[in-house]
């Protein structure tokens, strides 16, 4: 959730520079991102910059990722 940006912002000294400088915007378009959310374009680099990830920044457009994947199979066929 944006609470993972918020905790990481507020955890690491110099983060909201850090970020910034990185995703090429203000410093304080960053500080913005704290209360309004981080803009759609933005994610990916924020998500690069931070380690946070995507569906954990912004859930509505990233879901979390299921574990309930297909079962994967196999394309060898069983000899006679």
């Amino acid at each position: 959730m944006a609470n993972a940006f918020i905790q990481f912002t507020t955890t690491n000294r110099g983060a909201l520079s850090k970020i910034a400088r990185e995703v090429g915007v203000q410093r304080a378009a960053v500080c913005k991102w704290q209360t309004r959310g981080i803009p759609a374009e933005r994610v990916l680099d924020v998500e690069r910059a931070t380690g946070i990830p995507r569906h954990e920044l912004r859930p509505d457009l990233y879901p979390v990722p299921s574990s309930s994947l297909p079962a994967v199979v196999s394309t060898q066929h069983i000899a006679d």
